[in-house]
């Protein structure tokens, strides 16, 4: 695994260019709010935009555009060239979301995303956890620009992925360590199941990858307090996020991602060393290389299959 440093707090989540002027480029969001591209592996590094939010989950769209999912801001077009910043989405029925996350963009141009929270931000994302609050929404956002909640009561809805033939959506749900899939086309069309489940650890970020994998990042290995924390009752829950962080459960440290065919087959279980690089939040399968964001590490990384 290499690390490759970026000038900014917690590269969450990663992207890479496959053509266009930036092909190759990895692109990814820190917590200062800048847009970051990263050419060469790391040999140049420059800012692309400022959200000034939070940005989270990125993508690209089908005009080679940056499709950002901002904590804060909601969803949001970046242009790379100019550094221009378009907000597609921030409210849902006139209510600001609270804590958008993740996207995929289907072939149509039609926006999957999820917001993961509609209690609590970004900054208080512990909170949201450990209560499992249960308030997460899988969202589509249609090429006519309206807005459909197709899943909710989500424990913690994170990264969002389409199938190859986008016969089906799937949603991470961090909180019960499961990736929900919704069915989009064929016999069990508007169905919901499971790709995977009882996943060692909590999913965040998800990606189709070059190879048509499912690709999901494992951001902490499962934590058997906090699960018996989620089944007390709420006041017991409230009240344990209210002691002082440092006294609260934290994530554990590990490098892991783990990718499923369509059938829910792991075909790929990736358990590197955590020594110089944790919390894996993003994921990102190119030709061949998987590359990794992390939302506490200043750098991204990347692991040659």
């Amino acid at each position: 695994m290499r690390v490759i440093p970026v000038p900014g707090p917690g590269a969450e989540d990663v992207v890479v260019a496959p053509d266009g002027p930036d092909a190759g480029a990895a692109f990814t969001g820190t917590g200062d709010g800048t847009i970051w591209r990263v050419r060469d592996d790391g040999e140049r590094i420059d800012a692309v935009a400022d959200t000034g939010g939070r940005p989270l989950g990125i993508e690209i769209d089908l005009e080679g555009r940056l499709l950002v999912c901002d904590a804060e801001k909601g969803v949001l077009r970046v242009d790379p060239g100019t550094g221009g910043i378009e907000v597609v989405v921030d409210r849902v029925a006139g209510v600001p979301m609270a804590f958008c996350n993740n996207a995929a963009v289907a072939g149509d141009g039609t926006v999957w995303f999820s917001d993961s929270s509609a209690h609590y931000g970004i900054d208080r994302w512990r909170e949201d956890f450990v209560q499992d609050t249960a308030t997460g929404r899988l969202l589509r956002l249609d090429t006519d620009g309206e807005v459909d909640v197709v899943i909710d009561g989500l424990r913690f809805a994170n990264g969002v992925a389409l199938a190859a033939d986008e016969s089906y959506v799937a949603v991470a749900e961090t909180a019960a360590r499961t990736v929900v899939r919704r069915w989009l086309t064929g016999p069990l069309a508007g169905d919901r199941d499971l790709l995977a489940e009882d996943l060692p650890g909590y999913p965040d970020n998800i990606a189709r990858g070059s190879d048509g994998l499912i690709w999901v990042s494992i951001a902490s290995p499962r934590d058997a307090l906090v699960e018996r924390l989620q089944r007390c009752p709420r006041l017991l829950r409230s009240s344990v996020t209210k002691v002082p962080q440092r006294l609260q459960p934290q994530p554990g440290r590990t490098v892991r991602a783990q990718a499923f065919d369509d059938g829910g087959r792991l075909v790929h279980d990736i358990d590197a060393p955590a020594d110089d690089f944790h919390m894996v939040t993003g994921v990102r399968e190119h030709d061949g290389r998987l590359w990794l964001g992390s939302l506490e590490e200043p750098a991204i990384a990347v692991v040659d299959l």
